[in-house]
């Protein structure tokens, strides 16, 4: 594992294979904006913010802990958040497994006291595709399956924009 900084900046996600990855990349130009680095693909499960380095033990138990198998993701057209300016590949539909690991990954940062302060209830799952971006196309695209099989806990260095991931456990 790198070295972390003193307060480190974290989230759960899934993580691609370089297969998807490369799906999801094909997909930016669409989209316009400034597009997310490939290397940075990924599907936010829960946001942590900043942490105490002290709480990384925990975090890792979390992940290793956590009951999940494989997810089945169907992405089949492009969405928006406004506010942020943000373009982003959206699911046909979610499937109950990925609200289920969305369910224990929060009950379980709640159980050992690591649950984010600013954590709600609203979870939209979702792949960012650009930033500073317009409303994308309202058109579908041919649907991009994803077998989610990697759930990782990753660091986000704000000062470089880079992700680096601390570990991860492969879905079964």
């Amino acid at each position: 594992m790198k070295n972390l900084s003193p307060q480190p900046r974290l989230f759960y996600g899934l993580w691609p294979d370089a297969a998807t990855r490369a799906a999801f990349a094909a997909l930016q130009p669409a989209v316009g904006g400034t597009p997310s680095r490939p290397d940075k693909l990924h599907l936010t499960m829960a946001f942590l913010g900043q942490r105490a380095a002290h709480e990384m033990p925990a975090l890792l138990a979390i992940l290793d802990e956590v009951p999940a198998s494989a997810i089945t993701l169907c992405f089949d057209h492009f969405s928006y958040f406004p506010k942020a300016e943000l373009s982003w590949a959206a699911l046909r539909a979610t499937p109950p497994a990925l609200l289920a690991l969305r369910t224990q990954l929060m009950r379980r940062l709640a159980c050992a006291g690591l649950a984010p302060a600013f954590e709600h209830d609203r979870f939209t799952p979702h792949v960012t595709l650009a930033r500073k971006a317009g409303p994308p196309p309202a058109a579908p695209f041919a649907p991009l399956i994803w077998q989610a099989d990697q759930l990782v806990l990753v660091e986000s260095v704000k000062s470089s924009g880079d992700y680096h991931v601390l570990a991860s456990r492969q879905l079964v």
